[in-house]
């Protein structure tokens, strides 16, 4: 029953979930807010700081992950192909029918649609993380729930991305080694 259900949402995640990994971060924090508490939203975040950290999709390992945590080995292989089959079976038949209608007006239209639509996702999807690494929503007065610490990590290195142009692998080491060196 577990893997039928990770069958059932994975691939319904992947069937509407427009605009890559990060895309199915809502559908994710959906789960985790149905999930009895085998699934939380900071679970969500911390898996998506593995899955970002790891080779391959994010999305791929990121469904992978959750299914390994409610269903084992056989729960990250359901969970990962589910997500990627609605993608596979569209891309098939998107692949073989495109040519013949890439000029057609609703077929532009279409597409323009889904570019304000997976770039909504993703901007949801990273206000999402942001406010679960950044904010304390259990703190008691109202200036102690920003978390300061991660709040400055995030600045310098958001601004160090932007300037610098570094290899990501870079700022994710220096982020990991200021988590354990300020036991944040």
């Amino acid at each position: 029953m577990k893997l039928f259900y990770l069958l059932a949402s994975f691939f319904r995640i992947g069937l509407f979930s427009v605009g890559g990994g990060l895309a199915i971060i809502p559908f994710i924090n959906e789960i985790a807010d149905n999930s009895d508490g085998w699934l939380t939203r900071e679970l969500v975040v911390n898996m998506l700081a593995v899955a970002q950290s790891l080779p391959g999709a994010i999305g791929a390992n990121l469904s992978a992950y959750v299914g390994f945590a409610y269903a084992g080995i056989g729960g990250a292989y359901v969970a990962a192909v589910s997500l990627t089959l609605p993608a596979i079976i569209m891309i098939m038949f998107i692949a073989r029918t495109l040519d013949a209608f890439k000029e057609n007006i609703t077929v532009k239209n279409l597409f323009s649609g889904f570019r304000p639509a997976a770039t909504g996702l993703i901007s949801a999807a990273g206000f999402g993380v942001i406010s679960i690494s950044l904010w304390n929503s259990a703190a008691s007065a109202w200036y102690s729930h920003l978390l300061w610490k991660e709040a400055l990590i995030f600045l310098a290195l958001f601004f160090l991305i932007i300037k610098l142009n570094k290899h990501p692998v870079l700022y994710i080491i220096a982020a990991a080694g200021i988590g354990v060196i300020f036991r944040l």
